[in-house]
């Protein structure tokens, strides 16, 4: 199970995310992003307390397409800090995780 991993990225507007989830799939980095609308973020940036509307994409790949992955989402990313953190995925249906590994090679 320790081949495939879920991550996590945030964006604020669906233009830019739906570029970035093609993108990812088209290129097999993901072999599916699901884009979850209206998330609100509190953080802080630059000493401010900001709180902002963004979406969230969700991230489905293998463990040896991270690294491009992670690349790649840097590079398509507008933000300056992009959010990218990468969980493991410790169980799941076995035709799921098939399906995961078949589109992301």
């Amino acid at each position: 199970m320790d081949n495939f991993v879920v991550c996590f990225s945030t964006i604020d507007s669906e233009k830019e995310a739906l570029k970035i989830a093609r993108a990812l799939v088209e290129s097999h980095l993901a072999a599916c992003v699901n884009i979850v609308p209206k998330v609100t973020s509190v953080y802080e940036w630059k000493e401010e307390i900001c709180e902002e509307t963004e979406l969230l994409l969700i991230i489905k790949t293998q463990q040896a397409r991270l690294k491009e992955l992670k690349a790649a989402l840097e590079d398509l990313h507008p933000y300056d800090v992009p959010e990218f953190i990468a969980l493991p995925i410790t169980d799941g249906l076995p035709d799921y995780l098939g399906w995961i590994l078949a589109n992301t090679k």
